[in-house]
C-alpha cells in the first residue's frame, strides 16, 4: 500500500534523525566524563553545561525518556560537584 510505504519511509528518516541526536549526547557525555577524569573543573562544568542543553533537547524530542534524561543530568552534576 502506498500509505505503508511513506510510513516505512517516515520511520527510516525518523531513525536516522534519532540516531544522530543520541550519538551527540553520547559524545558529549564523553566529553564531561574525560574533564572529570582530568581533574579540570572549568572545563568539566562548560561541558556539561553543553550535555544539559543536549539531553533537554533530545528527551522533549522524544529520542530518549524524560527520567532517562532526568537521571543522565543528574549522574553527570554529581561527577563534576565531586571534583569542585
Amino acid at each position: 500500500h502506498k500509505d505503508a510505504i511513506k510510513r516505512i519511509k517516515q520511520s527510516e528518516a525518523a531513525r536516522l534523525r534519532n540516531r544522530i541526536n543520541r550519538s551527540k549526547m553520547r559524545n558529549q557525555i564523553k566529553r564531561v566524563r574525560e574533564a572529570v577524569a582530568s581533574g579540570n573543573v572549568a572545563d568539566a562544568q562548560a561541558q556539561l553545561r553543553e550535555a544539559t542543553s543536549i539531553i533537554h533537547s533530545i528527551a522533549h524530542k522524544g529520542v530518549i525518556h524524560r527520567n532517562q534524561a532526568a537521571r543522565r543530568i543528574s549522574r553527570l552534576n554529581k561527577a563534576v560537584k565531586a571534583i569542585a
